[in-house]
């Protein structure tokens, strides 16, 4: 594999390091860049099953005692904690900010709304805090903020493919109210203090060591208990899922890519400021969805070659908050980054298959 040079010898925080893209992009930077220093911070809260963050982190592990001087720092802490964060900056001094901390979730956000405002708002807006002041005397500074954005912002936009060029005002959740947040909060900051940032709207991220509250995540696990699983809005909704090494691959790229900083005619900042979709570009049918997941469950093992599964589905109508489907238009990201995710869905389930038998014991 080549060497991502660019990153060479840089310092880069990433919050929610033990969560799913977090893990896994930390993973890939360890084995691809040679004298990186990664700093990752997590609070390790249990929405979801902790001992699947903590088996993420012991994966991280492995790859920092393999990798090529590349240097690992974990922090337990909260990005609402804003003395945590000043400290955090003021000792490692990141040259690049990879913020993938947020409480995730649609459905979440309807009975627990705390848990976001807490991390997507308080939590973000204390890291564009310590960019701020990361150019306090004359110092370089953050080169590079790049933080998670979300598919959901288009709220039940009817023009599809989804374009970053789309007004996104009518958020149907306060999960997707937070994300649309994060962009304005960076949008201010990149024009008053000229911190190059880019948000990444991510589309339904799916793969290996998942998040268990994901619909692939929960079917299976209903199915091995013999439950039935509920197939929203009559199995009518289509989804963009994008496996999770062409979402890493994507902000790999991106964060060495920072938004040009300029001047207007005003002789004011320009803010250096970008918004890209990472998508597969290919909504699936829920319904197609399920049936590759049931075959590719059967294969790995997981589920007996005789498993009915006509007797464990279920349509249901529509639930509050979300939409009945979502499509990258991922033509940005190609003409910027030369990248288009492209890992089939088949392939993609039938890694997250295999994986699950292994973790399980199955």
């Amino acid at each position: 594999m080549n060497e991502i040079t660019k990153l060479n010898n840089k310092t880069i925080l990433i919050t929610g390091a033990a969560g799913f893209i977090g893990a896994n992009l930390v993973i890939k930077l360890l084995d691809t860049v040679k004298s990186v220093h990664l700093v990752g911070i997590d609070n390790m809260n249990d929405y979801y099953d902790v001992s699947i963050k903590e088996y993420r982190l012991a994966e991280i592990e492995k790859s920092a005692k393999a990798a090529s001087g590349g240097k690992w720092t974990f922090i337990r802490g909260n990005i609402a904690d804003k003395a945590l964060m000043e400290e955090i900056f003021v000792k490692y001094k990141p040259d690049i900010v990879v913020n993938l901390a947020a409480q995730a979730g649609v459905r979440y956000s309807i009975t627990n709304p705390d848990a976001y405002i807490e991390s997507n708002i308080i939590g973000f807006y204390n890291i564009l805090e310590a960019c701020r002041h990361s150019y306090d005397n004359g110092s370089k500074g953050v080169e590079h903020l790049v933080y998670a954005s979300s598919s959901s912002v288009y709220g039940s936009n009817k023009k599809v493919p989804y374009s970053t060029d789309d007004k996104v005002d009518n958020p149907v959740s306060l999960y997707a109210a937070t994300k649309k947040s994060n962009e304005l909060l960076a949008h201010a900051y990149s024009k008053l203090y000229n911190i190059p940032s880019t948000g990444l709207r991510f589309f339904t991220v799916y793969g290996p060591a998942g998040r268990p509250d994901m619909a692939y995540f929960g079917f299976t696990d209903k199915l091995i208990k013999g439950e039935t699983i509920q197939i929203f809005n009559y199995g009518n909704c289509k989804r963009d899922f994008t496996y999770i090494d062409d979402i890493v691959e994507g902000v790999i790229r991106v964060i060495q890519r920072a938004p040009e900083r300029k001047n207007g005619d005003d002789g004011l900042p320009l803010p250096p400021y970008k918004i890209y979709n990472i998508g597969n570009n290919h909504p699936e049918n829920l319904l197609d969805f399920v049936t590759i997941l049931q075959e590719e469950l059967v294969r790995a093992g997981v589920l007996p070659e005789d498993y009915d599964f006509e007797a464990h589905k279920k349509l249901v109508p529509m639930q509050p908050g979300d939409v009945p489907v979502t499509y990258a238009d991922t033509s940005a990201l190609e003409r910027d980054f030369g990248f288009k995710p492209s890992t089939s869905l088949r392939d993609g389930l039938r890694k997250f298959a295999e994986w699950y038998k292994k973790f399980y014991e199955i």
